[in-house]
């Protein structure tokens, strides 16, 4: 069987493979679709820390039991569709000993540091699978993403009092988009691309800016009453998105960080202390709250789901998507590839 390979920077390809078997508690998946995350493209451009090469790319899955191995239980049934929690935790290390394994020092996420699910068979044990009798595959494989910008806004602690900005409106930033708007929250999406703040504003935002045509602290202050926004959520990575987090959110208010920095950050310290401000990183998702939260949002129907979706391909197209998505990403949101074509 096909399997899509980041084999180094710069360079990705199709490659068989064998096809698995499941061992005692996993299920063997026929996948169906499966999603480009933005650390594939950060993994192929060499900018992602913990990518490791040669591997095979996926880890949004949509796809169907096709078996099952031994001890898995009654209720775990062929057929059934499913998406898949990606990441590996050691069990051992200081953050799993206090039950965060998403922030697992040696975590290991499927096609990061482990292989991934760019093929038509993959493993998985059975405890990592999240069903939906409602949900088509290519709203399965959009439900991990999410997570992680629904985990950003439980870190933010959002709530129906707070004034939610989020800064990037990749599939991340939507995911925490759609949280707080889903906690009652008023919540302001910020980017560049004015066809990503329209899908913001189809999520149901009360405000959006684009930073291009309009000035970003006069907008946030016009919305706030001069207070600046109580959460604000950085998904996007870069120095100047992360200064800005600081410097426009309000006092007492709370910055959560999902996006990598490409490069150092300089901060004004003082702004720290002055609005005695919390500054908290968000990795992964939660996957026994997480997982459960998103998928009965999608079921809801609340979610645009076609208006992210930007492409869809065939296997044998994923190098020259994925080059051609790394020299020209504006106006891309989600790439997916459908095994079925």
């Amino acid at each position: 069987m096909k399997a899509l390979f980041l084999t180094e920077v710069g360079k990705s390809e199709v490659r068989e493979i064998e096809k698995p078997a499941p061992k005692a508690g996993e299920v063997l998946l026929k996948v169906g679709m499966v999603g480009f995350c933005g650390g594939d493209m950060n993994g192929f451009k060499g900018l992602f820390p913990l990518q490791e090469y040669p591997n095979i790319l996926g880890h949004e899955v949509g796809a169907t039991i096709e078996a099952l191995g031994t001890d898995v239980p009654e209720q775990i049934r062929v057929g059934t569709k499913v998406t898949l929690y990606p990441y590996l935790a050691c069990g051992t290390c200081v953050a799993c000993r206090k039950g965060r394994p998403n922030a697992c020092k040696t975590n290991k996420t499927m096609g990061v540091r482990r292989p991934g699910a760019m093929t038509r068979y993959v493993c998985a044990p059975w405890q990592d699978l999240f069903p939906s009798e409602k949900l088509s595959l290519r709203e399965l494989a959009l439900a991990e993403p999410l997570t992680v910008g629904f985990h950003a806004a439980s870190r933010g602690r959002v709530s129906s009092e707070d004034r939610v900005a989020v800064l990037g409106c990749g599939i991340v930033g939507l995911g925490a988009v759609a949280s707080a708007v889903n906690k009652g929250a008023l919540v302001i999406a910020i980017d560049l691309d004015d066809s990503k703040l329209e899908i913001a504003r189809k999520i149901g935002v009360a405000h959006t800016i684009n930073p291009g045509t309009e000035d970003l602290h006069t907008r946030l202050q016009q919305i706030t009453q001069g207070d600046g926004p109580d959460v604000i959520i950085e998904a996007v990575g870069s120095p100047h998105t992360y200064r800005s987090a600081v410097e426009e959110v309000a006092f007492l208010g709370r910055v959560v960080c999902i996006g990598y920095a490409k490069a150092p950050v300089e901060f004004n310290t003082s702004l720290f202390v002055q609005k005695e401000i919390e500054i908290l990183g968000s990795r992964n998702c939660v996957g026994k709250s997480d997982f459960p939260e998103v998928i009965a949002y999608l079921e809801e129907g609340k979610f645009p789901v076609d208006e992210v979706i930007s492409k869809v391909i065939g296997i044998e197209e994923g190098p020259e998507t994925l080059a051609n998505w790394a020299a020209n990403p504006q106006g891309i949101i989600k790439i997916m590839i459908d095994f079925d074509r």
